[in-house]
C-alpha cells in the first residue's frame, strides 16, 4: 500500500514517540488536573451559585450538577484530540491542524503573555493571601512569597516531571483530607434540614415563571465554570503521560466527574451544617465565605485553621499543576519553529524544556510586579472561550481532514455532543461581550498583536520546519513505494 505524505503527517500525530519522558500515569493526570481544578474557590463561589439560584438550595446542587454535566462534554471533546494525538501543547497542536499555524501561534501567544502566565501569576498571589488568613503578613511580605513560589515551583519543575507529578500526587490527596473531612462531617453531623426544592425563595425571586428559573440555571451555570476552570491542561503534556491513548481520556473524565461530585457533597454538606437564616444574613453583608463559616460550626476554633491549611495547599497544588503543564505549549511552538528556538531545547538528563520554563516564570513574575492583574488577565477572557469554541469545532474538521487516523476514544453521540457544547460556549461568549463589551473587544488586540508577530518574526523559521517536514515526508513516501 502506498503511502502519500499526507498519510505520513496523521502517522506521526499519531505516534507516541517522543523525546519527552512519559512518567506521568492515570493517577497523576488526574491529580494534575484536579489539583488545578479545586482552588480556594471551593469555600466561596456556592454563595455566588446560591445568589444565582435565586436562593434555593434544590437549585443551586443542580446548577453545579449542570456545570459539571457541561464541563464532562467539554472534556470528552479534549479526550478525543489528545488520544488522537498525543502531542505536547494540547489545543495549539489541535488548532494548528484544523486552522493552521496562525491561528494556533495567536492561542499560543496569548496564553504566554497573559492567559496561562496570568494564572500563575494570580494563584502565585492567592498563594500568601492564603497564609495572611492565619499569620499577619506585610503587603511586601506578599508579593516576595509570590515571587519566591514561582521561582521555587520552576526549579522544582526543572527537575523532570516525574518529580512535578510526586509533589502535585502528594498534595492532592493532602488537599482532599480536610475537604472529604467537611463533607462527611457536615452531612452526617449537621442539624439541618435544607428544603432541597427547586423552587427559588419567593422572598428573592418572587413568582418566577419557568423561562426566568431557565435563566436563573443559565446564570449560575456560568459561575460553577470558573470553579471547574484548568480541565483542558493534561492534554499539554500528553507527551509525558504513560500509554496516552488510555490514561489521557479517562483520567479528563474521572477528574471532571470527581470534581463534580465534590463541588455538589461539599455544598450540601454546607446547607446540612449551615441555617438557612445564617446563609442569608452572610450573604446580605457581603460574606461569601459559605465553607469557612460551615468548618468553624462544625470544628469550633480549629475550623480556621483547617480552612486556611486547605486553602494554601489547595492554591499550591492548583501553582503546581500551572507551572509543571504550561511551558510545554511553548515548547511545541518552539519545536514547530513557531516560538523561540531555544524553547525547544530539553534539559539532557531530565528531559524537561528548560528554556520554556524558565521563561514562562519570568513572564509570570512581571505580572506579579504588575498592580493591575485581575484586569489584565480579564483582558484575555474571551478570546481564551473563543479559541476554546474553536477547538471544540476542532473535532469535526479533523474528522473530515483525517478520517482515517485512529481514535482510541470518540465523542459520544458525535456530532450532536460537540454541536451542543459548541453552542453552549456561543452562550458563554456572547454573555461575556455583553456584560465586557470593552474588556473583550481589547482583549483580542492580544491575538491580534501575535500575529503581527508571527508574520515580523516567525513566518520564515516556521515555514523552514514545514519545508523540512514535507521533504521527509515525500522521502518516506518514496521509500515505502520502492519496498512496496
Amino acid at each position: 500500500m502506498n503511502q502519500t505524505p499526507n498519510t505520513n503527517k496523521a502517522q506521526a500525530l499519531a505516534s507516541e514517540k517522543t523525546e519527552l519522558k512519559r512518567e506521568v500515569g492515570l493517577f497523576g493526570g488526574v491529580s494534575v488536573l484536579g489539583g488545578i481544578m479545586i482552588g480556594s474557590g471551593i469555600f466561596y463561589l456556592g454563595s455566588i451559585v446560591l445568589q444565582r439560584s435565586g436562593m434555593s438550595m434544590g437549585l443551586a446542587l443542580l446548577v453545579w450538577a449542570l456545570g459539571g454535566l457541561v464541563v464532562l462534554f467539554s472534556g470528552i471533546c479534549y479526550a478525543e484530540l489528545g488520544a488522537m494525538m498525543p502531542k505536547a501543547g494540547g489545543g495549539y497542536v489541535y488548532l494548528r491542524e484544523a486552522y493552521g499555524e496562525r491561528v494556533a501561534f495567536m492561542s499560543g501567544f496569548s496564553n504566554f503573555i497573559l492567559g496561562s502566565s496570568g494564572s500563575i501569576a494570580a494563584l502565585a498571589v492567592a498563594f500568601p493571601e492564603a497564609i495572611a488568613s492565619l499569620v499577619p503578613l506585610s503587603p511586601l511580605a506578599c508579593k516576595a512569597i509570590a515571587i519566591g513560589m514561582i521561582v521555587l515551583l520552576s526549579a522544582i519543575n526543572l527537575f523532570g516531571i516525574k518529580l512535578g507529578s510526586r509533589i502535585q500526587n502528594f498534595f492532592m490527596v493532602l488537599k482532599l483530607l480536610p475537604i472529604v473531612l467537611i463533607i462527611v462531617c457536615g452531612i452526617f453531623m449537621g442539624q439541618q434540614t435544607p428544603n432541597l426544592s427547586l423552587v427559588p425563595d419567593p422572598a428573592i425571586a418572587g413568582t418566577p415563571s419557568l423561562f426566568k428559573i431557565c435563566g436563573m440555571v443559565a446564570f449560575g451555570v456560568v459561575a460553577t465554570l470558573w470553579a471547574y476552570e484548568g480541565w483542558t491542561n493534561l492534554n499539554t503534556i500528553s507527551e509525558e503521560i504513560k500509554n496516552p491513548k488510555r490514561n489521557l481520556p479517562l483520567a479528563i473524565i474521572l477528574s471532571i466527574v470527581g470534581v463534580m461530585l465534590i463541588y455538589v457533597l461539599f455544598n450540601f454538606a454546607i446547607y446540612r451544617t449551615l441555617p438557612y437564616e445564617t446563609i442569608t444574613a452572610m450573604l446580605a453583608s457581603g460574606d461569601l465565605f459559605l465553607g469557612t463559616a460551615a468548618a468553624n460550626t462544625l470544628f469550633g476554633s480549629a475550623g480556621k485553621i483547617i480552612v486556611g491549611s486547605t486553602m494554601i495547599v489547595a492554591i499550591f497544588s492548583a501553582l503546581n499543576g500551572c507551572v509543571m503543564v504550561f511551558p510545554r505549549t511553548y515548547y511545541a511552538m518552539a519545536r514547530d519553529g513557531a516560538f523561540f528556538k531555544s524553547a525547544a531545547k530539553l534539559h539532557p538528563k531530565y528531559k524537561t524544556p528548560v528554556f520554556a520554563i524558565v521563561l514562562s516564570g519570568v513572564v509570570s513574575i512581571v505580572l506579579v510586579c504588575m498592580q493591575n492583574l485581575s484586569q489584565l488577565t480579564s483582558l484575555v477572557a474571551f478570546c481564551g472561550m473563543f479559541f476554546n469554541t474553536m477547538t471544540f469545532y476542532a473535532v469535526i474538521r479533523l474528522r473530515k481532514k483525517y478520517p482515517d487516523l485512529e481514535r482510541p476514544y470518540k465523542v459520544w453521540g458525535y456530532p450532536v455532543m460537540v454541536v451542543l457544547v459548541i453552542l453552549i460556549t456561543i452562550g458563554l461568549l456572547i454573555n461575556t461581550l455583553v456584560e465586557s463589551p470593552v474588556t473583550s473587544i481589547i482583549g483580542l488586540s492580544v491575538p491580534a498583536v501575535g500575529l503581527l508577530l508571527y508574520e515580523l518574526v516567525f513566518k520564515k523559521s516556521r515555514e523552514a520546519v514545514l519545508a523540512a517536514q514535507r521533504a521527509e515526508a515525500e522521502a518516506q513516501a518514496t521509500d515505502n513505494k520502492e519496498e512496496a
